[in-house]
């Protein structure tokens, strides 16, 4: 089975073009169906609605969440479907096996006292920190993920039209605009900081030629996202907030303050990238629970 787990894993890398992340989640995910078929000494063929349920039992028994179980039980079906459609097998009837009933959580944010502490803290001098102040303050003007600003080129920022280009899942294209500040911090970073990086990296051994990624590391080397995230770490612990946060938490603040400030759902989805408008619609619920907590403070009898 790992075999053929390699070649669903080129798939979805050539053809559909997913992040290096999705994938690794994808490869854990089936590497632990794999091994649970190992131990009963089952094969591909072997596989129907009866071994999956037991193999959605046993996750259960042994405490794992719900949102994990479906994830390797979505992981599991697509690639079943991929097997079937590459006639790897004979059949696939995991397409009607359905996981636990997903529990319904709002996503976790920041607020915007904490956007503006983040944003506005002392971050100090040197190319360093002009990258991480134009990183921070895109991150919230562009509700990106943090895979997406990795893969960012410095043309994608268009300055003359206020806007960045950013290549979601699938690589779909999308166009968010930007406002005055951020466009400002990415200047000075592309003006003054970069090159330094870039030089840096050139003198070194280690250098690379001259790279077209936005943000560049002390070598002058891209940026990726397992690195953003150290950086977005990093700066979370010295503005002194919580650092279990994550880069994608501030997309949700992102998403969570157009709506409260009055931008329409079709407007926010377009922004996020989201193929769905239900996927966008959970953070009206956080809407509603602002203004809960604001009637619940200024009411008379509240």
């Amino acid at each position: 089975m790992d075999e053929l787990i390699n070649g669903f894993i080129e798939m979805l890398e050539k053809e559909r073009r997913l992040s290096a992340h999705t994938l690794r989640a994808y490869r854990t995910d089936l590497e632990a169906f794999a091994a649970w078929c190992t131990r009963r000494g089952l094969g591909p063929d072997d596989i129907g609605q009866r071994n999956m349920r037991a193999f959605l039992k046993e996750m259960h028994a042994a405490a794992y969440s719900r949102r994990t179980i479906n994830r390797r039980l979505s992981a599991v079906k697509g690639f079943f479907a991929w097997l079937a459609e590459h006639g790897q097998i004979a059949g696939n009837t995991l397409g009607t096996v359905s996981g636990p009933k997903q529990e319904r959580r709002l996503p976790r944010l920041l607020n915007s006292q904490e956007i503006e502490h983040l944003l506005s803290f002392e971050h100090g001098s040197g190319p360093l920190a002009a990258r991480d102040r134009a990183f921070l303050e895109l991150l919230y003007a562009s509700g990106a993920r943090v895979s997406e600003l990795a893969a960012l080129k410095t043309a994608d920022v268009d300055f003359d039209r206020h806007q960045v280009t950013l290549f979601g899942k699938g690589s779909k294209q999308r166009i968010v605009p930007l406002y005055d500040a951020a466009l400002g911090l990415v200047r000075d970073y592309l003006e003054a900081a970069r090159p330094q990086l870039l030089e840096a990296g050139l003198k070194g051994a280690a250098g690379a030629g001259p790279e077209s990624h936005l943000f560049l590391s002390v070598r002058g080397r891209p940026l990726s996202a397992d690195s953003l995230r150290k950086v977005f770490k990093n700066n979370l612990r010295r503005a002194g907030l919580d650092s279990s946060h994550a880069p994608h938490d501030v997309r949700h603040s992102f998403a969570s303050d157009l709506i409260e400030g009055g931008a329409d759902l079709r407007s926010v989805q377009e922004m996020l990238g989201h193929t769905s408008l239900q996927t966008t619609q959970i953070y009206t619920h956080l809407s509603i629970g602002h203004l809960k907590e604001a009637h619940h403070k200024a009411h008379p009898r509240g």
